[in-house]
């Protein structure tokens, strides 16, 4: 499954998102790859640490490489670095990125990443990736977008940020019809829930009543995040019994069993059919 994260409203989450739920589903022992598409870099230097400062081959030079008249064009894998995280991998991101968009558009490469992801996780037998974006639609984000099989929404229950969640779905119904119909909206996460407070659940039961997908359990807030942040180390493996982890830890099993039901309910219904149905 390829997952993006995406919102165009800064300040959400992305980052924390990206890496603890990478993080907690390499822990329950699958193979996972994140992909940081954000100039800023958050990602990698959350899951890569100082290391960062020295790595060679990041998902610039992959980009770099399509606007080369090579014949050879260069792959994803090139750029892959193990995390310290056993099953995690990551992809890291460049400030070379911002230099390249312009160029990237202009030669109308949207589609690449989306060709290369898929051919990287047949040969590579990733079973999962978690894809960060820019908090804003460009390039990278739209290239993410086109190249996974749903997203996840971040929603820190600000004002705000109910406009900015229809404002992603418009976006998603967009691709879908453009580029990737197949993009399912997996559901919002929740980010820095506050329980005692009037505002966030009034913003929750705004998006429930439009008819979108709220996940649980919603992730508070804690200093913790900030302090896993600092020591380049996602919370669930930082402190693995801290109430935040936990919440990750559900949520991610939330998110696996989900597809795995769906999987499951998709061969019972083949079982069902007769076989010229069943495409036998």
């Amino acid at each position: 499954m390829k997952r993006v994260i995406f919102n165009q409203k800064g300040g959400v989450g992305k980052t924390s998102i990206t890496c603890n739920l990478a993080a907690q589903f390499a822990k329950m022992g699958r193979k996972v790859l994140a992909i940081d598409l954000d100039p800023q870099a958050n990602t990698s230097q959350y899951l890569l640490g100082d290391s960062y400062n020295n790595v060679e081959g990041t998902v610039a030079d992959f980009f770099s490489e399509l606007l080369s008249f090579k014949i050879f064009k260069g792959s994803l894998a090139a750029a892959i670095h193990k995390t310290a995280i056993p099953g995690l991998f990551v992809i890291p991101s460049s400030k070379d990125l911002a230099e390249l968009q312009q160029k990237l558009e202009n030669r109308y490469k949207i589609m690449k990443l989306a060709q290369a992801l898929e051919s990287l996780v047949s040969e590579e037998h990733f079973d999962d990736v978690f894809i960060d974006t820019p908090p804003s639609l460009n390039f990278f984000s739209m290239s993410a977008l086109i190249a996974a099989d749903s997203i996840l929404i971040p929603f820190d229950c600000d004002a705000f940020s109910v406009k900015a969640i229809h404002q992603v779905m418009n976006i998603v119904d967009e691709v879908r019809e453009d580029h990737n119909p197949h993009l399912k909206v997996e559901g919002i996460v929740i980010n820095q829930f506050q329980s005692q407070a009037k505002l966030p659940q009034e913003s929750i039961n705004s998006l429930m009543q439009s008819g979108l997908s709220v996940l649980t359990p919603y992730l508070t807030h804690s200093v913790a995040m900030k302090e896993s942040h600092e020591k380049s180390m996602p919370l669930v493996f930082m402190r693995s019994n801290h109430k935040l982890s936990q919440q990750y830890q559900e949520l991610a099993g939330n998110l696996l069993g989900s597809r795995q039901k769906k999987k499951a309910g998709k061969r019972n219904q083949s079982l069902l059919k007769g076989p010229a149905e069943a495409g036998l």
